[in-house]
């Protein structure tokens, strides 16, 4: 249960993070606002990282797989930002949500046992998002829709691979040395990465209100998903946590005052239906 609420509260956060990105996106590069949200999530961080302390429970296993887990992030997010930038919605969300399959697979592969009614109801909350993803209109394709799932199959085992290695990494060490050293790298590789194509890009000064939410966002995302490795069914919180693209159009909803339709409300429902056996 405690692995289903985090995953939830990590959906929540990243939801209300790419409410925010439809308003940075349209002022500046995607790279750009990513690297500054990373940055900045990481600048948070350095406080409770030094006072809550467990740096010397990191072992090079450990911060390997913490490093690992940055690099598989910062892909994770370039895979989604330019799978939805070429889209549309209703091609790409299905296929980034799908990540718990290789979360829950990972988890019955590392001695997990998994019985058929799990199964059945990951899948339940898979079909559920799926459900939001394709009845939610975006307009034609910018670019090659090839391209688009390529970016979305990467964005999905990219955020897979995360939190399977970044759990793992706690599970081998103290839980905010291996957030910190996760979101550290996830950031010098979108350093690098920009400096690689043209230099430092940084957004302009009207943003940083936003970017600094959003940092604080990712960042208590990223971290509670982490934080799960200790509790029971850490891979839930995985599951949960694939729900923030149908958390997104909830509170474009809410917020945005876009509308929604029945069929999609019906996706919402299996999708909390499926959570709430689970969480049983």
């Amino acid at each position: 249960m405690s692995s289903l609420v985090f995953g939830l509260v990590a959906a929540l956060c990243w939801g209300l993070h790419d409410i925010c990105v439809r308003y940075v996106s349209q002022r500046g590069g995607i790279l750009s606002a990513l690297t500054s949200v990373l940055i900045i999530g990481t600048v948070i961080l350095v406080p409770p990282a030094i006072a809550l302390g467990g740096w010397d429970t990191m072992t090079l296993g450990a911060v390997a797989l913490a490093a690992a887990a940055g690099v598989a992030f910062f892909l994770a997010y370039i895979g989604l930002y330019h799978a939805f930038e070429i889209g549309p919605v209703r091609l790409v969300a299905p296929v980034i949500g799908a990540y718990p399959i290789l979360s829950v697979g990972w988890a019955a592969l590392s001695g997990q046992p998994v019985p058929w009614d799990q199964w059945v109801a990951v899948g339940a909350v898979i079909s559920g998002v799926a459900i939001v993803g394709l009845l939610t209109g975006a307009g034609e394709s910018h670019g090659n829709k090839r391209a688009a799932i390529l970016w979305a199959m990467l964005g999905g085992a990219s955020f897979a691979a995360t939190f399977a290695l970044g759990q793992a990494a706690a599970d081998a060490s103290a839980e905010m040395p291996v957030i910190f050293v996760t979101r550290l790298v996830a950031s010098l590789v979108a350093v690098a990465l920009m400096l690689a194509t043209g230099g430092l890009r940084w957004p302009s000064r009207g943003t940083l209100p936003m970017l600094g939410a959003m940092g604080v966002l990712d960042c208590v995302a990223l971290g509670i998903v982490i934080a799960a490795a200790g509790m029971a069914r850490p891979e839930f919180a995985s599951v949960a946590a694939s729900t923030f693209g149908m958390i997104t159009v909830i509170l474009a909803w809410a917020i945005l005052r876009e509308r929604m339709t029945a069929g999609q409300w019906m996706g919402v429902l299996l999708t909390f239906a499926a959570i709430g056996y689970l969480a049983l």
